[in-house]
């Protein structure tokens, strides 16, 4: 199945220490996952006519024009400014958002940091946290795996979970515990392999997807008939969101809160960024 990435040819890397399973290093690649075109055949890809009234249509075609001469498989969806003179967030269509400067032929990744004001402000964050706020309200909520809040309701979270990960399963045997503190756990499937991927599908597929998703973390078998998933979406959406490993836990405001934390920390933190 073309389900699975494991790097952007463009070498963006990453470091965040968060406690979780790493994605599969057995994964796959597939013609979803490679953004490097090796062969002769030139792209002609276009950026996206955003609707987003902050975008730069001239640096959006000049970055798009300067990944197509370089091979690089991947579509501009917005290029707008991000507080940085001359410095641009770009939003690409299933890849981790990225900076360009105004000419669109060089581009960055990584912390921006904003001095001078009473403490360092980390402009990146807030601009990923934007992305992930927008992203994760359109996907259909019937698509995720729902344990809703028990009483009143008071904050959400979205985890991109895989069944077999251990702190994944850690994070589910505490569910009752975070629902009682009145958080709802949204969760998308984030199989780390080709290996997980029959199970994550067994669950999705399950006449009681709650029940199976329980079942499977405590390491039982589970089969289903065959049935349409969002799995394809899901990995999509959080590969976009820079998700490497599971459980990634974002907050309503697309905060991403972390891996793993325990159930009242975890309760505390989805209430502080709500929105």
């Amino acid at each position: 199945m073309q389900f699975f990435k494991n790097t952007l040819t463009i070498s963006f890397i990453s470091v965040i220490l968060l406690a979780g399973c790493n994605q599969n290093s057995t994964a796959k690649p597939t013609q979803l996952d490679k953004t490097a075109n090796n062969d002769t055949k030139s792209l002609h890809n276009t950026a996206a006519q955003s609707s987003d009234p902050n975008n730069n249509a001239e640096v959006a075609n000049a970055l798009q024009a300067n990944l197509n001469a370089s091979g690089v498989d991947v579509h501009v969806l917005s290029a707008v400014p991000s507080g940085v003179p001359d410095l641009f967030w770009v939003t690409l269509n299933g890849s981790e958002s990225i900076f360009t400067d105004k000419t669109g032929k060089y581009i960055f990744q990584g912390s921006v940091v904003e001095l001078g004001g009473e403490k360092p402000v980390d402009i990146s964050a807030k601009l990923h946290s934007k992305n992930a706020k927008q992203a994760l309200q359109s996907v259909d909520k019937s698509t995720m795996i729902v344990f809703p809040a028990q009483g009143t309701p008071k904050a959400a979270i979205y985890v991109f979970s895989d069944p077999t990960c251990h702190y994944c399963q850690k994070l589910h045997s505490e569910i009752n515990e975070t629902t009682k503190a009145g958080i709802e756990v949204r969760y998308l499937a984030w199989p780390r392999g080709e290996q997980m991927l029959p199970l994550t599908e067994a669950i999705w597929c399950s006449k009681d997807r709650n029940d199976a998703m329980t079942r499977a973390k405590k390491g039982e078998k589970i089969t289903s008939d065959a049935c349409a998933t969002p799995i394809k979406e899901h990995l999509a959406l959080g590969y976009s969101l820079g998700v490497s490993g599971t459980p990634a836990v974002f907050a309503e405001n697309g905060v991403q809160l972390g891996g793993y934390l325990p159930s009242a920390e975890l309760a505390k933190m989805a209430i502080a960024n709500k929105q």
